[in-house]
Formats: C-alpha cells, structure tokens, sequence
C-alpha cells in the first residue's frame, strides 16, 4: 500500500504487517528478511515511519495495570494518549506532556521523546516513563529503564524506533483537579518583546505563542503568547462536542503571502480575551477540532520545519531566521514558538535549552533550497532540526547537528539493531 507521514511528503509503497500479538510479532520480525520500521497513527510529519517493511502497532493498543494512588500507568505502545485521556481525565489524570495532537500512540511519544508546552518545567516525555519492554530483532524481549540496560533506554527515548519495537510503556500520569486550562493571552509586538516575555513568565506551567512569521521591520516577531495552568475545579468532563472534518484537498493557490499574510493580520488583532477559562482540548489540540486539517495544504503535501536555537545564542539567529521567510513570502499561518528547558541525556532526543520554532511550508518549487539556507543559519547558531518533523535534512547536517549520533549507533549494534530496523528517514541520514 501507498503510506505517507502527516505532510503527506513523501509517499512510500510498503507492505504493512499488523501482529496482534507478541507471539505474533517475533514471528514477523524473524520472517522479514531486510530492515523494517514500527509506525503508529503516522502523525510524524516526514519519513520517520515509511520503509518498504512496516509493522502496524495499532492492534496492541491496551491500557494493561494503572494504580489510582500513583497514577502509574502501564499500556500497549499501541494506546493513543486521546485512549489515554478519555479513560483516565475523569479519574483526575492527564498525560504528563503532551504535543499538539492526541492523535499519536504512546510508542510513537516514546520513540520521538515528545515535548510539549510544558518543556520548561516538565521535560520530555522520557522522563516521565520508569519502563518500557522492547522486543530486539532477534525476538528476545528486554526490559529497559533508567537503572536497567540505561544506555538501551537512552537510545529508544527518542530513538526513531531504530533500535527495536516498543510492545509496553510504564509512565507516570499527572493528577488534575478539572478538566478546564486557565489561560493568560498575552500580545507581543516584536520577536524581542514575546522572548521578555516567556522569560519573565518562565514560571508558567505551560507557554506556547502563536507568531506571524511574515512581519517585518519594527512588527519582526510579534505574538500572540498564550499561558496555561490546570484548573482547580470545573469538572472532568470529556471533551464537548465533536470534531469537524476537512473533507477534500484545498486548491494549493489559496496558501499565498497575500492569504496568509491577511490571516496573521487578522488573528494578531482579533480582540480576544487577555483571561479566560477554556478546556484542554482547544489549550493543548486546536487543531484536533479540524480532522484532516493536513488538506489545507492540497495534494502535493507540506513540510513542517521544527528547529531549535540554544539561549546562549540569543535572538539575532531567530530575528535572522524569520526575516529570510518573511522576505521569500513562504510564511506559515501554523507558526508556533515554544520555550525549552535543559536538555536530557537521551542521544537523539531534540530538546536543546533555548527556543524553538515550528513552520508548515506547502511544498512548491525553490522551498527546499530556502530550507537549505534556513539549516545552514541554525547550525551556524549551535541548533538542530527536530527527526518527527524531518522530510528532507541532510546527513551532514545530522551529524553535526546530533553529536551523540555515533553513540547511539554503538547501542544499536550492540543489541542486533543495525540492519534490522530501519526507515527512509535513517537511511537518508546515514543510520
């Protein structure tokens, strides 16, 4: 079958194999024959999760054992954290990070080592995870955590799948009182200002901003940074009403610098409210509202370019960076700007301490050679590009971007991983 990541670029043939059961599975790895990926719902955006071999987690997705008083959960990599939340946020449980979809299972959070709005305070998804259990290409399952076969740990949280597949994740969730998010709305007009300003909000348990990446001059920058923190009441009801569906590709002309420029325009100055009470499903999954928002991009796909800059660097690097977009009049109507914390110890995992910037490009001619340019700017700086959102960095770029990359490559050889587990996106970078 025909399979493609979230920006529909690039499209791979695969044959895709389903096990059902652990049994099932060493079966299947036994009887590949060349190199094979896990994939989950395909929410990664590149070719993290496309090879000519595909093993579908989908059918082992149980919630296995959860304790009420530690809010340990055990469950199926296969379990989506939306599973997650609909059985357990009415318990007054929530996935401890989270990205901007809930549409992804929980061996998909642990093989990109997840981040959400919460980095700076919270970390990765890893580091919320005591357990995993992962079936090697030889059919052995080992169980691997920070005290035991660490360096196996190290290499799976955030691993791209390429040193085994995931079967079960032991994590712990976070108690909530409600199901509502306290927001705080902040504008910003400049790209220095909305950096002041996480810095000064840097205690905020959660902090996104939404930044129009097409404004220039003295306006270079300007945000909207929106603030979080859970409720203290207002119930734990599941999310209301239901979602809306993109039900055909849009013409790929209607995304112009005249379009987006005009939507950025209107969505800085819509008057909003600066406090206001709002569920978590709007706070934390926007997009979610919108089922198959990637159409809006029309057939031929997109690409999301997720970087991140050290804070050592400073804001020139971001200033620079947004003022070639705006001037190649590429802007991105998803322009999200988020703080990180320090980074962990895992090999790949993306996070660097600083600042990072995801755009969605509509793929039209000249837009990777702009990216080229948009790479060489953020190593200069001492950054990297994020792996779930790659569809087309170079393993140069790679290499000097993931110091630790020959490291993880010593782990995989070291448990029967090389040559066994592989996807478009390793081969591309040289893994």
């Amino acid at each position: 079958m025909r399979i493609h990541g979230w920006g529909r670029y690039p499209v791979a043939e695969a044959r895709v194999l389903a096990p059902a059961t652990a049994t099932q599975l060493a079966g299947a790895l036994a009887g590949a024959g060349e190199p094979l990926i896990a994939r989950g719902l395909g929410r990664s955006y590149g070719d993290s999760a496309l090879a000519p071999l595909v093993l579908d987690s989908a059918p082992r997705h149980l919630l296995l054992g959860f304790d009420e008083h530690s809010g340990v959960l055990r469950c199926e990599a296969g379990a989506t954290l939306a599973d997650l939340i609909a059985v357990l946020l009415p318990r007054g449980w929530f996935p401890p990070v989270t990205p901007g979809t809930r549409f992804v299972t929980v061996g998909g959070a642990v093989a990109s080592d997840v981040h959400g709005k919460n980095h700076h305070i919270d970390g990765c998804f890893s580091r919320h995870v005591q357990e995993l259990e992962l079936m090697l290409a030889d059919g052995r399952v080992l169980r691997c955590s920070p005290l035991e076969h660490p360096e196996l740990f190290r290499a799976t949280c955030g691993g791209m799948g390429l040193t085994g597949v995931i079967l079960t994740v032991t994590l712990r969730m976070r108690r909530v009182a409600s199901a509502y998010i306290e927001q705080t709305t902040l504008r910003a007009g400049s790209l220095a200002e909305v950096l002041e300003l996480f810095e000064r909000h840097r205690g905020a348990s959660y902090s996104v901003a939404w930044i129009d990446c097409l404004a220039r001059g003295a306006s270079l920058g300007r945000s909207l940074l929106m603030l979080g923190e859970h409720a203290a009441d207002g119930g734990l009801a599941p999310l209301p009403g239901r979602s809306r569906t993109l039900p055909v590709d849009l013409p790929p002309q209607l995304l112009n610098r005249h379009s987006i420029g005009a939507f950025n325009a209107l969505y800085y100055y819509l008057p909003r409210q600066a406090r206001q009470r709002v569920h978590y499903a709007p706070y934390f999954y926007p997009l979610d509202g919108l089922l198959h928002w990637n159409r809006l991009y029309g057939k031929a796909g997109f690409v999301q370019y997720q970087f991140v800059i050290p804070r050592a660097a400073g804001a020139a690097p971001l200033a620079a960076i947004l003022e070639r977009i705006a001037a190649a009049g590429r802007g991105s109507f998803l322009a999200v700007l988020k703080s990180f914390g320090p980074a962990n110890d895992n090999y790949l995992s993306f996070p660097l301490e600083g600042y990072t910037l995801a755009l969605d490009f509509k793929l039209e001619p000249g837009l990777f050679a702009m990216l080229d340019e948009l790479d060489a700017m953020v190593l200069a700086a001492g950054g990297r590009l994020y792996l779930a959102k790659d569809a087309r960095m170079s393993g140069a770029t790679f290499q000097r971007s993931y110091p630790l990359h020959t490291a993880f490559q010593h782990v995989r050889r070291q448990y029967g991983a090389l040559g066994a587990f592989a996807s478009h996106q390793s081969n591309r970078l040289g893994l």
